[in-house]
């Protein structure tokens, strides 16, 4: 039988498979269990808005991930209901930006995660909540 956690490492490489954005973004996993991801990426000068900042969609895109691998970590097809994000930092070129994935509340269908999006000090440049929902559909 395979564990729980070895269970969520099978689901998110065989979602990286075909995840194209999330290669082209170069995410790296740091760390997958069963209801939970902590993933990272380093913001490159195509990621930057006309500000000279990350992009919002950039930095969403990061958080909408860790999201989707700790969702969906239990093998089964898990899509996003509703999500939202706040930027308290901005991130700039050249920052390792770490988002992590943790499941606070789950029910039979649905579960509600918080990721926190830090850069390489530490400190917070986004916080997004999302609610998902969890078909009968199996990732394999």
């Amino acid at each position: 039988m395979v564990s729980p956690d070895n269970l969520a490492k099978k689901a998110v490489d065989k979602m990286l498979t075909t995840d194209y954005f999330s290669q082209w973004m170069g995410i790296e996993i740091i760390e997958v269990k069963q209801y939970y991801s902590k993933i990272k990426m380093q913001l490159r000068k195509e990621m930057l808005n006309g500000f000279g900042i990350a992009h919002g969609g950039v930095t969403f895109a990061l958080a909408d991930s860790a999201f989707a691998f700790a969702c969906n970590s239990d093998g089964k097809i898990t899509v996003a209901l509703d999500v939202s994000i706040s930027f308290p930092k901005a991130g700039k070129e050249g920052d390792t930006l770490i988002a992590e994935a943790k499941q606070i509340n789950k029910t039979n269908k649905t579960g509600l995660y918080l990721i926190e999006v830090k850069n390489q000090n530490d400190e917070l440049v986004a916080l997004f909540k999302g609610t998902c929902y969890q078909t009968e559909k199996s990732l394999f």
